[in-house]
């Protein structure tokens, strides 16, 4: 299915300018971190280039891939984490943005193998709880794609720290997931920076849905 030329241009300035929100926050090094996101009424995505400085990116360059990680448009090549992110769009129709980052607190998580406790409101408001630990996969494949849905399936979490890897976030827009990269990293540190000092005090459950219900429908301009 075809995409509107207009809508088409619009995706890629955003994107573009998302992965300079990337940079900006802290959350990616050299060329490393990708954002993603569908075309709306097109089985289409907008995605980073592999390999490419920040620097260096502009609306032209970012490549227009099918749900099933195939070049449609573009002179570059896609992200080598294009798979994972076709596999989410196919599985997940709800999202229309995803994020990778390999920001330096989340992915320390990532590396012990272990989840980030819900001991923050901010944390039951993003994500209603834990920021759940995904599968070891392989990048290239479809593998981290599959372990990403299987994590986030029935849970609340926009992010899911995948093991020995790096955050893969979702969200209904592409700024959603980038915000939500944005928070899990801040989530990361302020977590391991209490862990350092001391034990943690978990939220009870009936106060994280509490917290989740009123920020994700009351809190801010409606």
């Amino acid at each position: 299915m075809s995409a509107d030329r207009g809508l088409l241009a619009d995706l890629r300035r955003t994107v573009t300018d998302l992965h300079a929100e990337l940079v900006r926050y802290g959350l990616v090094v050299w060329t490393a971190g990708n954002v993603s996101a569908r075309v709306p009424g097109a089985d289409l995505m907008v995605i980073k280039p592999s390999g490419v400085d920040y620097q260096d990116l502009s609306p032209e360059l970012m490549v227009v891939c099918d749900l099933d990680g195939n070049r449609v448009e573009g002179d570059l090549a896609p992200s080598s984490d294009t798979a994972a992110h076709a596999y989410v769009y196919r599985a997940m129709p709800e999202v229309g943005g995803v994020v990778h980052t390999h920001s330096p607190y989340a992915t320390a998580w990532a590396a012990r193998g272990e989840a980030v406790p819900c001991v923050l409101t901010a944390m039951a408001d993003e994500f209603g709880g834990e920021i759940p630990l995904g599968p070891f996969a392989l990048i290239g494949g479809d593998d981290i794609g599959r372990g990403i849905v299987a994590t986030l399936s029935g849970r609340r979490s926009p992010a899911v720290l995948m093991r020995n890897h790096g955050v893969f976030t979702i969200g209904a827009t592409a700024r959603d997931a980038v915000k939500a990269a944005v928070m899990c990293e801040d989530a990361a540190r302020t977590v391991h920076l209490a862990r350092a000092l001391g034990e943690l005090s978990p939220i009870d459950p009936a106060a994280v849905d509490a917290l989740h219900d009123r920020y994700q429908n009351v809190y801010g301009q409606r």
